[in-house]
């Protein structure tokens, strides 16, 4: 098992490979290390928590779920001197074995990457949850807002794992229910799991 120690930024909500993540930044142990992150172009490790809060406590101690993401920074912006506001896009899923206290309070994960997935395309029965997106793509591009879509390009509408990631981002589902998505190797199982979810809602 080849563990990777990571910088990470414990979230109520995570994000998928792909995916985009807006975050403001006001905590000093943040602000420090999206600045490295930014200055240096290393992405950091973005966890669900199961228990606990966002905000540092002293001597609390967030449980975090066992899979999550890296970030990747596509864009910076310092607002105030003590407020930043990044756009990042998801990279690499991680399976999280341990965590331990890092500098300025910033949590270390030992992880173990998990592999990207293969190209899976879509089959025809559920060519509708594509069609379903890819309208919504094409009203905004109509409408000159597509900068605005909180997705990037491009829109692999046609590959399984790609529109479970989407679909699963912006879904109602618990995050139990993302976690076991995201830690889902097979894209089309993945699939298959969000459509199943779209025809109990």
């Amino acid at each position: 098992m080849n563990l990777v120690t990571i910088p990470l930024f414990p979230l109520s909500h995570g994000v998928f490979p792909d995916g985009m993540l807006q975050l403001q930044i006001f905590e000093v142990r943040y602000l420090d290390l999206i600045k490295r992150c930014h200055r240096e172009h290393t992405p950091f490790g973005v966890t669900w928590i199961k228990t606990g809060r966002e905000v540092l406590v002293p001597g609390e101690q967030p449980l975090m779920h066992a899979h999550g993401c890296m970030a990747h920074i596509r864009e910076f912006e310092q607002i105030q001197p003590a407020l930043l506001r990044v756009v990042c896009q998801g990279g690499l899923r991680f399976e999280l074995h341990d965590v331990t206290p890092g500098p300025y309070g910033v949590w270390q994960g030992h992880v173990t990457y998990m592999p990207q997935d293969p190209i899976s395309p879509l089959p025809a029965e559920w060519q509708m949850h594509a069609d379903h997106l890819g309208q919504w793509i094409a009203n905004a591009q109509q409408q000159g807002v597509e900068n605005k879509l909180p997705l990037f390009a491009p829109y692999q509408l046609d590959d399984c794992g790609w529109l479970a990631n989407r679909l699963a981002e912006v879904l109602p589902m618990e995050p139990e229910h993302k976690q076991l998505l995201l830690a889902q190797t097979d894209p089309r199982q993945r699939m298959a799991s969000v459509v199943e979810f779209l025809t109990q809602a």
